[in-house]
């Protein structure tokens, strides 16, 4: 085989995957019932990312140059699609709050269950810079917009214990952890939040 036939393979082996996985980052909030959040961030640099990249490595019309390119960036996309696709397979919930520029900010969170209500997790400092502490917003979950007020508790074992069934919920959480990705305890500067109805009016 050629050294330019074997480079043909890979480019189309590696273009077709990235296309998969660019296509499921997207495709994936089709299992979600109602409305979904759109990719932002991250996830969208994997998933239009894979698609783009992956479209350059199979059209021979591209220049070699930029295919070579595309194949040196194809990993850090191909992580980047495969670990958005990975965490909203499960349930995510977007909170609609303001960032500390006064801009809106939809935040993507992992949601639990427990007897007192629903809880999320995130660093304080995040919380406290969206203003998520006694005051209204909107969540998106399961494809209805609930109006909650976010509670910041500060209790570690509470803290430690929300963290825990996140970890037990989401099997990306896990496999995250299982390779240092994701912490398996909460850490110092991690907080949780009880998300409360809004008084009914």
């Amino acid at each position: 085989m050629s050294e330019s036939k074997g480079n043909s393979i890979l480019n189309i082996v590696v273009g077709c995957g990235l296309l998969a996985v660019g296509l499921a980052v997207f495709a994936v909030r089709l299992i979600h019932e109602g409305a979904y959040a759109m990719p932002r961030g991250g996830n969208l640099v994997g998933g239009a990312g894979g698609l783009l990249v992956g479209f350059m490595l199979i059209l021979r019309a591209v220049p070699r140059q930029l295919r070579w390119l595309g194949l040196a960036s194809s990993p850090v996309i191909l992580f980047l699609g495969l670990y958005a696709t990975m965490a909203e397979v499960e349930e995510v919930v977007s909170i609609y709050a303001t960032n500390p520029k006064g801009q809106p900010a939809e935040l993507r969170l992992w949601i639990v269950d427990r007897e007192d209500g629903m809880w999320v997790g995130m660093p304080g400092s995040k919380a406290v810079a969206h203003s998520l502490d006694g005051t209204p917003h909107q969540m998106l979950r399961r494809g209805e917009t609930i109006c909650v007020i976010p509670v910041l508790v500060q209790d570690r074992s509470t803290i430690r214990k929300v963290h825990a069934l996140k970890v037990e919920k989401y099997a990306v959480a896990r496999f995250s952890a299982s390779i240092g990705l994701y912490p398996t305890e909460a850490k110092e500067t991690t907080t949780a939040l009880r998300l409360d109805a809004c008084p009914s009016t």
